[in-house]
């Protein structure tokens, strides 16, 4: 038994470490190479049948078209909600004028007119767009890269770390891109009057404060979008693992790929409500900043106070987790589109299965009686909950 309720539920922590012994397994010394040719990547095989795919998993091709489907999701879907965007980013730097999502509407029409919703588009296509692309294509490369160095077992064992990682490389490149574009928005959408767009705003920026300008938030953005993305990938690809254990009634690959899309959307939807509360503080920090000329982060941050930080809250959950859902949909239907590989949930390596001494029963992970003596921990039950189904949640048992 667990000694007690807390540790308990710190075992059943998905991001938690893997808690297992490793059975010793003896194996004929004999060559990889020489039994199974050249060393493939371990992450996953694609969903469907070789024939029925376009281009190698982790080929140039494959991340070509991946970076390709990043620029529709992100270029696509935030152009889309510019109008509340740019209400969200006079809320958080003028919080006295702009009250509340609906006033902060009312008041720009009324100023600006319908035309005044659509300030900002043009840098936020284009730089979301470029953001996109290293986005997901980098997400791509560094997952299968940090994959292949990490062998398949690792891999499945320590997902949820490979998850955060691939994409916290991927944003570091993707905020780089970003900047510029973002910094332009914001002095559009937050300083009425300097300039009504991009092509007036670049040139005046550059001429007051010199390239400086456009790269001055890059800081506040890797901390508002490092943790945005590592939440945003990380909880999507565990959702929709835990969705098709739990919650679609047939396996992935029974699933028609429109079933698998709105799987897809789901996920992304719930991935983007977390992102926006986590990546909120330094998104009102990079509003202020960007709208100030000289400001720097820190003066920023104790200028807004630990409740200043939390303004428009409500309108970004909304924007991001609308736009979180559809960029997945997008990105997953750009895969669908050009017959991209697409790797199903990820499931224990028969090497790892060997190792732990453990046999599939149904839809549960158990020990086989040869290798598992009593009283030894088993993934997907206790000794004493046994075959009751009081095990661990998450069908496999192992979630990390």
């Amino acid at each position: 038994m667990y000694p007690n309720a807390l540790t308990h539920l710190a075992r059943s922590n998905p991001f938690s470490a893997p808690l297992f012994t490793l059975q010793k397994v003896e194996e004929p010394p004999q060559s990889l190479a020489a039994e199974h040719g050249p060393r493939k990547r371990t992450l996953a095989a694609a969903a469907v049948a070789d024939s029925d795919v376009s281009c190698e998993f982790g080929s140039k091709k494959y991340y070509a078209l991946c970076g390709f489907g990043g620029i529709l999701s992100c270029g696509i879907t935030h152009t889309a909600v510019v109008p509340l965007d740019l209400v969200k980013c006079r809320l958080q730097v003028d919080p006295d004028k702009y009250k509340s999502i609906f006033k902060g509407f009312s008041i720009t029409i009324k100023e600006d007119g319908m035309r005044g919703l659509a300030k900002g588009w043009a840098p936020t296509f284009i730089g979301y767009s470029m953001q996109g692309l290293c986005k997901f294509g980098f997400y791509e490369v560094f997952k299968i890269t940090y994959s292949d160095m990490i062998g398949e077992e690792n891999t499945y064992l320590w997902r949820t770390s490979l998850y955060l990682a691939a994409s916290a490389s991927a944003e570091f490149f993707a905020d780089i891109a970003l900047a510029p574009m973002e910094a332009c928005k914001v002095r559009i959408q937050t300083q009425p009057g300097y300039a009504n767009n991009l092509r007036q705003c670049a040139p005046k920026m550059f001429a007051e404060e010199g390239l400086w300008a456009f790269y001055k938030g890059v800081v506040p953005l890797w901390m508002r979008q490092i943790p945005y993305t590592m939440m945003k990938f990380a909880c999507f690809e565990r959702t929709v693992e835990l969705l098709y254990k739990h919650v679609v009634p047939k396996p992935r690959a029974d699933c028609s790929k429109g079933e698998q899309l709105v799987v897809t959307f789901v996920a992304g939807y719930i991935a983007g409500v977390f992102c926006a509360i986590v990546s909120h503080p330094a998104d009102s920090v990079v509003s202020v900043l960007n709208k100030e000329s000289g400001s720097t982060a820190i003066g920023v941050l104790k200028k807004l106070g630990p409740k200043g930080v939390w303004k428009g809250l409500v309108a970004r959950i909304i924007m991001i987790g609308t736009l979180t859902a559809l960029q997945w949909f997008i990105y997953d239907s750009v895969k669908v589109y050009f017959r991209l590989p697409r790797p199903p949930p990820p499931e224990m390596p028969e090497s790892l299965k060997k190792k732990l001494g453990i046999t599939d029963i149904e839809h549960g992970l158990y020990p086989s009686e040869a290798h598992d003596p009593p009283g030894q921990w088993e993934p997907g039950a206790t000794q004493e909950q046994g075959d009751g189904g009081g095990g661990r949640p998450g069908g496999h048992g192992l979630c990390f």
